[in-house]
């Protein structure tokens, strides 16, 4: 007895039976570049984020927490608006977006209101800090 199978086809099925690749994850560039710059949109992110941890570790955790935040965020519109972005690409677009902008305005955010002497004063963290036991100045 022949086993019947259904014709290969380049569409996505309707029921997911193993595991796809997420949208967007062909390289950036064509086969002919090196590895590095067919990824670019991820060798960008990862270079920006290793500035701001060379920033923490020579110069100012501040700012360099800022260029970390600043990568992540980068990557979520490099995600956003490119079509093709390799290994940038993780699951779907939708939820790589998101995570890295919520990833991404949290570190920002933590590092603005980060102690000592914040760049940014939220009255509702000093009631929070008031609850626990932090006296107000």
């Amino acid at each position: 007895m022949a086993v019947v199978r259904a014709p290969r086809t380049r569409r996505r099925p309707l029921k997911t039976t193993g595991t796809l690749p997420p949208e967007g994850s062909a390289a950036a560039l064509g086969r002919d570049h090196s590895l590095p710059v067919r990824q670019w949109p991820i060798t960008v992110v990862l270079a920006v984020a290793g500035l701001g941890l060379a920033v923490i570790w020579f110069a100012d955790f501040k700012i360099g927490l800022l260029i970390v935040g600043i990568a992540l965020l980068l990557g979520a519109a490099l995600r956003l608006a490119l079509p093709e972005v390799g290994m940038l690409a993780v699951r779907s677009r939708f939820t790589d977006v998101g995570v890295l902008t919520f990833l991404g305005g949290v570190v920002v955010l933590l590092t603005l209101v980060a102690q000592p002497d914040p760049w940014l004063h939220l009255a509702w963290l000093d009631d929070i800090g008031r609850l626990v036991g932090r006296p107000r100045h």
